[in-house]
């Protein structure tokens, strides 16, 4: 199956919510090998102003890609996961993530592109958060390239 291009312009609406807690920020840390202490203990992250235990920056990456799967899963797109390989990731911080964030995020297809038998698909994905007054409060946006080979590639 080839990738529709079609796909370029999409959008995928905000699904799940992603509830940050401080074991998973704690343990993406130690994954990563972030040692700052604001990743750790509270009071560090208290004392550089924040709420609470203070994600790495690419913590974001857990929620970009359960938006991502969306576009995945969706059996109109053409895509093999079989056959994907990420080929770049971008993120720009509009705030920090903190324990205690139930972040959601919209999945956005900017591009394809067709190479040879296979396609290069760019996708951006908007992090944000509800506000009491259920407004959005940005919190990260994402960018992501992955290539889909072609058959025979």
């Amino acid at each position: 199956m080839t990738i529709n291009p079609d796909l370029q312009g999409r959008s995928y609406p905000a699904a799940e919510v992603y509830d940050v807690g401080r074991e998973k920020i704690r343990e993406f840390a130690r994954a990563v090998k972030a040692t700052h202490p604001a990743h750790f203990d509270v009071e560090a992250a208290k004392a550089l102003g924040h709420a609470d235990l203070v994600a790495p920056p690419t913590f974001a990456i857990i929620v970009a890609q359960r938006a991502d799967a969306q576009l995945i899963e969706d059996p109109e797109s053409g895509i093999d996961f079989s056959r994907v390989v990420h080929a770049d990731q971008r993120f720009t911080h509009h705030r920090a993530i903190v324990a205690g964030d139930q972040l959601r995020a919209e999945l956005h297809v900017d591009g394809v592109r067709a190479m040879g038998g296979g396609a290069m698909i760019t996708t951006r994905a908007e992090i944000f958060t509800l506000r009491d007054d259920l407004q959005r409060e940005p919190v990260a946006t994402t960018t992501s390239s992955i290539l889909v080979r072609g058959e025979g590639q």
